[in-house]
């Protein structure tokens, strides 16, 4: 029930809000106590207005997946795009990590080879083959997951996170998982040939949206976002 001071004035009797008095429509001053008659409530607005940055009502936590700003896109200035110097940083130390894992891995396989070759030189031949081809399954083996993995669920692989960076689409969402694979393949297939490979680091440097050939790959921009990790 509405108590009488909050009544709307459109309709219904309004009453004094110091004595209870009923009010002539239009009065600015109580006839019985001479108060002044408190100026009705203003309706709630229609919607309300949402600080920089902040998502819409209806729309997902910033960063979840629609992460641009309202007004960002790939296609406008302001869009903060990664500077080259972050980007290369970023990789040193994505690459860090594969190094890391590959060193565990080389530890534990050179263990048994030192164990398989008092067996004979056929067993200890057969793991130094294996061990060759050892570096470019784990690359790809520790790339899925941070670089494929990690990009598609959060918009960052480790080393990106550090240097709060993140990988988007042109709509601004996070890579699906199939689109992130492809992008990561590219980029292992560019290595492959040595002067695509520094074509393809170099890239940012004069490309209007600091994009790598493997970003134009699948269309993919790298950002500067200040809530990664």
């Amino acid at each position: 029930m509405l108590l009488p001071e909050s009544r709307p004035s459109q309709g219904r009797d309004v009453f004094c809000n110091h004595c209870q008095a009923p009010l002539t429509p239009g009065a600015q001053f109580c006839d019985r106590c001479g108060g002044p008659v408190a100026p009705a409530p203003l309706p709630p607005p229609a919607y309300a207005v949402q600080p920089y940055g902040q998502p819409q009502y209806g729309q997902p936590p910033y960063g979840q997946p629609n992460y641009p700003p309202q007004g960002y896109g790939p296609s406008q200035p302001q869009l903060p795009y990664a500077t080259w110097a972050d980007r290369v940083l970023g990789y040193i130390i994505d690459q860090v990590m594969v190094i890391v894992a590959m060193i565990g891995i080389y530890v534990v396989a050179g263990g048994l080879l030192a164990s398989f070759a008092s067996m004979g030189s056929d067993a200890a031949g057969g793991l130094c083959c294996l061990l060759i081809i050892l570096f470019p399954v784990a690359t790809l083996a520790v790339g899925f997951y941070n670089r494929v993995y990690l990009v598609s669920l959060r918009g960052y692989s480790i080393g990106q996170g550090i240097m709060k960076l993140r990988v988007i689409s042109p709509e601004g969402r996070n890579l699906s998982m199939g689109t992130a694979f492809v992008r990561l393949l590219a980029q292992l297939g560019l290595s492959l040939i040595p002067i695509l490979g520094l074509l393809d680091l170099l890239f940012p440097l004069w490309d209007d949206k600091r994009q790598t050939l493997h970003d134009k790959a699948v269309g993919c921009f790298v950002i500067k976002d200040p809530l990664a990790l």
